[in-house]
């Protein structure tokens, strides 16, 4: 496994981050096609074998149940010292007034819980999972700030906002002298590359780690629909993959990923993740088979050529921003 800095942070990880959503309880919370924790076990065996010491999870997951499994995983197979935890707050976690969003109260709330789910005193980095939309800016930044000189969070990070929110943010962030976002998490693959225009040559420009969800677009680059035979049991609940991807220009880029892989013997995946992370940090990986997280360490080992990565980007046209309201 190959490790960098998370951006300009000194925190070492792995160049694969292992996404956890996948890894629940299918009666709780909106991902129905998730794997029970005995189910699960396997994969975080894998994972950490693999050397994988970055693991991605959040409240939101089957509402909590994630971030057990998550933390019963690293006291079996690792320690906590070794092991960089991210997880994130902001979506409803339960019914009431106060049960979602990023308002003071949510949010340092929403940290102890965490911590006690996970069984640690602290997470590595924390996550805005979206912003509310009703919370003034400063309150969610103070809050934040709290959580990291309290011990409890060490790094912050943000996912899928427009650019301009986040620079906002880490403006107000600088100038009062607040922890900053130190991380963005954003939605970003070949099929969907709408970040290129602002979100990433700003995250570049400041060392902003980029540690994108769904390199994959939903599984859509690996085979994941109708057109590649059978589908996937989260191809068929995950709502998100039929409402985002399935258009004529994304079977075309499709139909290049595919070219190339038969060209270089791989599979589509492998060419798919391997664009993706020679341009960001740490892609999040989802695995719910054995040959998934196969695939991704292939992917990150493989290099493309200019040529390739042309003929991989070439057929993409602007498409509406998705990922985030």
């Amino acid at each position: 496994m190959k490790y960098t800095n998370l951006g300009a942070t000194g925190l070492n990880v792995s160049r694969l981050c292992f996404g956890c959503m996948s890894f629940g309880d299918p009666s709780r919370g909106n991902h129905s096609w998730v794997l029970n924790e005995e189910q699960s076990k396997p994969f975080y065996r894998d994972a950490f074998e693999a050397g994988i010491n970055f693991f991605d999870t959040s409240d939101f997951y089957s509402i909590g149940v994630s971030e057990e499994i998550l933390g019963r995983a690293v006291r079996e197979h690792s320690t906590r010292e070794q092991t960089v935890i991210a997880t994130k707050v902001g979506l409803d976690m339960e019914l009431g007034p106060n049960g979602t969003g990023l308002s003071r109260k949510h949010i340092l709330e929403g940290i102890d819980a965490s911590l006690k789910r996970l069984g640690t005193d602290y997470v590595d980095l924390y996550y805005v999972h979206r912003l509310d939309g009703s919370t003034p800016m400063e309150e969610t930044l103070d809050a934040l700030d709290h959580a990291v000189r309290q011990g409890k969070v060490l790094y912050l990070g943000c996912s899928s906002t427009w650019a301009w929110q986040f620079v906002k943010m880490r403006e107000f962030q600088k100038a009062n002298n607040l922890a900053r976002f130190s991380v963005m998490q954003n939605f970003y693959n070949l099929a969907y590359r709408e970040e290129e225009r602002e979100m990433i040559p700003y995250c570049q420009a400041e060392g902003v780690a980029l540690v994108p969800w769904s390199p994959l677009a939903r599984g859509f680059l690996a085979g994941n629909t109708p057109k590649q035979g059978e589908v996937s049991n989260r191809g068929q609940k995950d709502q998100l993959s039929s409402g985002y991807f399935g258009s004529s220009q994304d079977y075309k880029i499709l139909a290049r990923v595919e070219s190339v892989a038969a060209k270089l013997g791989v599979k589509p995946a492998q060419v798919a993740l391997a664009w993706v992370a020679s341009k960001v940090d740490c892609p999040i990986i989802g695995t719910t088979k054995p040959h998934h997280l196969d695939d991704a360490i292939a992917g990150l080992e493989l290099d493309l050529t200019p040529a390739q990565n042309k003929t991989l980007e070439s057929a993409y046209a602007p498409k509406p921003v998705m990922g985030h309201a």
